[in-house]
């Protein structure tokens, strides 16, 4: 049985587990901080599973900042023919590469 929890951040959730790597929206800090996740959904440890209303108190999942890349580039085109009007914007995001290093359910 591996360990595993759910965990949420960026308005998004993961499920992780220990030595996964997993891209999330950008957090502050610097390659090599450590980063203490404490928004956990769900904790499965052992097979048993502990489910937060609707998180869990005192759980929470290490991690390791391993790297703060940029995303692909996304071009937003709006275009209205025989007017000559075009709007064209490019946005990359910004997302945080996290080394999960440790689950714990807080008991």
């Amino acid at each position: 049985m591996s360990n595993y929890a759910v965990v949420r951040t960026g308005g998004k959730q993961y499920r992780v587990r220990i030595g996964d790597t997993v891209t999330v929206e950008r957090l502050v800090g610097e390659i090599g901080d450590p980063v203490n996740l404490d928004d956990v959904l769900l904790t499965s440890i052992d097979g048993e599973v502990t489910i937060g209303t609707p998180v869990l108190e005192d759980a929470s999942v290490r991690a390791e900042i391993t790297d703060q890349p940029r995303g692909k580039k996304v071009i937003h085109f709006r275009y209205k023919n025989k007017t000559r009007q075009r709007t064209k914007r490019g946005h990359r995001q910004l997302h945080t590469d996290l080394l999960v290093q440790g689950i714990s359910s807080g008991e």
